[in-house]
């Protein structure tokens, strides 16, 4: 269940990151009520999800997966390339969280 939280947050929040494009400035009204409902509802889940997983994990998965997902967003449907280097910036913060998320203390 700590886990489905997780995801929901991360969900959550980059819902919310994507949608700042579409605030153009916090001046759009709606865009702007949409990236304070998810930014909140993504800070809720995540400490909840951190009653049971360990904050140095779960803050890496949550981050992690968030500024992948966002990237790859930005891509899509912005239009907005990356370069090699940025892929593998972003290959390298999953493969950070995979080494964190592998069996241990927790």
């Amino acid at each position: 269940m700590a886990y489905l939280l997780l995801a929901l947050a991360i969900v959550s929040e980059v819902c919310a990151t994507s949608a700042l494009k579409l605030t153009e400035g916090f001046t759009r009204l709606w865009p702007s009520i949409g990236v304070a409902v998810g930014y909140v509802l993504s800070f809720a889940l995540l400490g909840r999800a951190l009653k049971h997983i360990p904050v140095s994990v779960a803050y890496a998965v949550w981050s992690g997966a968030g500024t992948a997902a966002v990237a790859g967003i930005g891509v899509v449907a912005f239009g907005e390339s990356l370069g090699r280097m940025q892929w593998l910036g972003l290959a390298l913060i999953i493969v950070g969280v995979v080494v964190l998320n592998l069996k241990g203390g927790h």
